[in-house]
């Protein structure tokens, strides 16, 4: 059982609490307004370089940036990606062609796939993942 904590340190924790969330929205972030004060206070960490690990406030903005997070993907939604925009994408990041693509097959499949004539196979699918080092969920549609 844990043990249970002095008086004493309770009080200070809340007065530290209360003062910290004066400043500092340390709960989940309920509607616009919270979001645009947390993205700005959080802004303002980084560039005073909390992003550094090792800097005191490091652990604060990872909890800001974990609600900030939160409200993101509840409120603005990623749309979904099809695994032939994912592959044009990495074919422009790593500068190929589709006849480097040998993994999902011919110049000609790799149109297919590319023009969404042609869905990629499960063989394929572990090829990319293994050539881009990625999950095999980004190439299944």
């Amino acid at each position: 059982m844990a043990a249970l904590m002095d008086h004493k340190v309770v009080e200070q924790i809340t007065t530290h609490y209360q003062a910290l969330s004066t400043l500092v929205p340390l709960h989940p972030l309920n509607d616009e307004a919270d979001y645009e004060r947390a993205v700005g206070i959080l802004n303002g960490l980084l560039d005073a370089g909390a992003a550094d690990e090792n800097h005191p406030l490091a652990m604060l903005v990872d909890t800001l940036g974990m609600l900030i997070s939160k409200y993101d993907d509840q409120h603005y939604p990623a749309p979904p990606v099809s695994p032939a925009a994912v592959i044009r994408s990495l074919m422009e990041q790593h500068q190929l062609t589709q006849r480097d693509l040998a993994e999902i097959g011919s110049q000609g499949v790799v149109s297919e796939v590319l023009s969404g004539k042609r869905k990629l196979n499960i063989r394929q699918v572990k090829a990319l993942a293994r050539r881009f080092d990625l999950p095999v969920g980004v190439f299944v549609g």
